[in-house]
């Protein structure tokens, strides 16, 4: 039987339609090996599960969150101020404002609930899983040396060919 992964992430998002710009997230950690869970957990429509679900992160063995919303994007705030777990926002693009009026909303949190926000889109979303595995990373000397091998391989790889036409 094979070993059942730790689950540290949680992977959180507003709506259905958010998931093309989080599942970025979900391919991240897996390209870690970093156990995560994925659902929708909507401020809006579901509060009473939104609490629940940030409530209860910690005791699951959840290490952090990231939570990805589009228009008023209120899901990563509100999570954040239920549970003391770090949560990493992710602006969905919306269509009325192509998600600045998520990143505004996610990044101008009051003092006393933090919410580290990242860049509207899938990029935003590569970019959180790679902050929550720099975060594991601080404890995991393994996952470590992924993160920093994957760091060099990336620069190796503009290296090798720095030209824009080729």
């Amino acid at each position: 039987m094979a070993k059942q992964k730790n689950i540290y992430v949680g992977i959180i998002m507003g709506s259905k339609s958010d998931w093309p710009t989080m599942e970025e997230a979900a391919k991240m950690l897996d390209e870690f090996g970093i156990g995560y869970e994925a659902e929708v957990v909507s401020a809006h429509r579901t509060p009473d599960k939104m609490i629940k679900y940030a409530e209860s992160a910690k005791d699951r063995g959840l290490r952090l969150i990231i939570a990805g919303a589009g228009g008023a994007a209120h899901l990563p705030g509100m999570v954040a101020s239920k549970t003391s777990l770090p949560v990493l926002g992710v602006p969905v693009k919306s269509r009325a404002l192509d998600g600045l009026d998520s990143l505004l909303s996610i990044a101008q949190m009051p003092a006393g609930i933090p919410v580290a926000t990242f860049a509207i889109g899938p990029a935003g979303a590569k970019n959180a899983a790679l902050f929550a595995v720099a975060v594991l990373a601080l404890e995991d000397k393994a996952l470590a040396v992924k993160l920093e091998k994957f760091r060099s391989t990336q620069t190796k790889t503009v290296l090798k060919n720095p030209n824009p036409r080729a």
